[in-house]
């Protein structure tokens, strides 16, 4: 029997760290090669790796929720064939790991020095927590329940506490293991509340409770004088947010952005949604507004080619791009992405609705792959189905433009000489003035727009 080690890869493009979210094996599971046997998460997308070869697992090297160094060893299997090594020392055990870290550091797979601390933990607030095996099979002693909670039954050892992802997030911003709380939802899930209440007895773990957020009713003992609930919550900016964070940074200093605007009626657009939906050829696509605005999008593109475009800081040259990877700005339980639909200017109604909806699935299940964000040369923010009128938004980084698309309401509206009621929305057009002067910019915007006004224009302007 042979042990082999597993590394963090490197799933992206130059990435240097990773955040194991979910292990789906346990040490004596047995694992085929392509198995995959954990979900990470990186500072652009939720990645899920398998194991190249077959075995047992012997160790799984660090816990959920730890961000370890491309490079360093996450998980150890036992192989058929030669003589078995030392064991691993198992990163669960915080004496271990730090005895062994120095000699654990191994060179990264893509030429990235391992830091100093070849892991980071998240920071986490004490709160009173149910028994809950580790990894070395001991058990934490338990805490008693907050007592305005009703007794529930928690999760076994072992099991994953049952939760929605936008709670599990909620969890994972206040520093609170959702192990860690009593469910109060039906079949033993923990909600919202339960995570708030989890926080704010975590604040003041004294004899009485005190109160927690606005959304649970918790009633305090008269006798006892509460504490105040924290003034301040931080929040670790990792992941998602913090490379969106460095990004809209560089963008905003780096590309001198300008912002325009147009209001118009999309009154015929709407109709034409209508119309499509009804189209028997159209059967079973998602048809809606955005898949017509990117269509109007990709139309104006094709009229004025050189707002397609990226600037080249090295080599000090514009560099035109002969293909649309039109991205649509998606706000996702793990922070704003910007996917893009490869080679968009190339599909067909049709094509475009299926890519647009498949795009949207991914990214809500926390699926979008680094790659498909990655080249992308114009995007679209809907900003309007917040019911925001409008905004300016931030290039994203090495784009030329981007637009945000307001609310479509109904307004008064100057039509064939009267005022009617329309359907008006307005359009935000930021793009790179190094790539897009005004005159460049305004004729792109105002493509977009009659295309919009008048939809016939897809057809005759295509």
């Amino acid at each position: 029997m042979t042990i082999r080690e597993f590394k963090m890869p490197d799933v992206g493009e130059g990435l240097t760290e990773a955040e194991i979210l979910k292990w789906y094996v346990q040490p004596g599971d047995t694992v085929t090669d392509g198995q995959v046997v954990c979900e990470v998460e990186t500072a652009k997308a939720a990645v899920e790796l398998p194991i190249p070869y077959d075995g047992v697992v012997h160790a799984l090297l660090f816990e959920e929720g730890t961000t370890v160094d491309v490079g360093q060893v996450i998980i150890s299997v036992r192989t058929e064939g030669g003589a078995e090594p030392e064991p691993v020392a198992e990163a669960a055990a915080p004496a271990a790991a730090e005895e062994a870290a120095p000699a654990a550091r191994q060179p990264v797979l893509v030429g990235y020095g391992v830091s100093e601390s070849s892991t980071k933990r998240r920071p986490r607030k004490a709160a009173p927590a149910p028994a809950v095996a580790a990894q070395n099979g001991t058990a934490a002693p338990a805490a008693p329940a907050a007592p305005a909670l009703p007794e529930v039954p928690v999760q076994p050892a072992g099991e994953r506490p049952l939760a929605k992802p936008p709670v599990r997030k909620l969890a994972k911003d206040l520093g609170i293991d959702l192990a860690s709380v009593v469910p109060t939802g039906d079949g033993g899930v923990v909600t919202r509340e339960d995570v708030h209440a989890a926080a704010a007895a975590a604040v003041a773990p004294q004899a009485a409770p005190a109160p927690v957020a606005a959304e649970v009713s918790v009633p305090a003992a008269p006798a006892v004088q509460a504490e105040p609930v924290a003034r301040e919550t931080r929040i670790p900016v990792k992941g998602v947010r913090k490379v969106t964070a460095q990004a809209m940074v560089g963008s905003a200093f780096t590309a001198p952005h300008v912002t325009e605007f147009i209001t118009l009626d999309v009154t015929r657009t709407m109709k034409l949604v209508q119309e499509l939906k009804a189209d028997p050829d159209l059967a079973g696509l998602r048809i809606n507004p955005l898949l017509l605005i990117a269509k109007a999008v990709l139309v104006a593109i094709r009229r004025n080619p050189d707002v397609n475009a990226s600037w080249d800081e090295a080599a000090q040259e514009i560099v035109l791009k002969h293909y649309v990877n039109l991205g649509i700005a998606a706000a996702t339980p793990r922070g704003l992405i910007v996917p893009n639909i490869k080679d968009a200017h190339a599909k067909t109604l049709g094509e475009l609705s299926t890519a647009l909806s498949d795009l949207v699935a991914t990214a809500r299940d926390g699926k979008t792959s680094p790659a498909d964000m990655q080249n992308g040369t114009i995007t679209i923010t809907n900003v309007g189905v917040f019911g925001v009128d409008t905004g300016t938004p931030i290039l994203n980084p090495g784009e030329s433009a981007i637009l945000a698309v307001g609310a479509i309401k109904l307004q008064p509206w100057v039509h064939k000489g009267k005022v009617k009621p329309r359907q008006v929305t307005t359009l935000a057009l930021s793009f790179d003035h190094r790539l897009i002067d005004g005159e460049l910019g305004s004729k792109f915007l105002a493509d977009i727009a009659a295309v919009l006004e008048h939809p016939r224009r897809l057809v005759t302007w295509s």
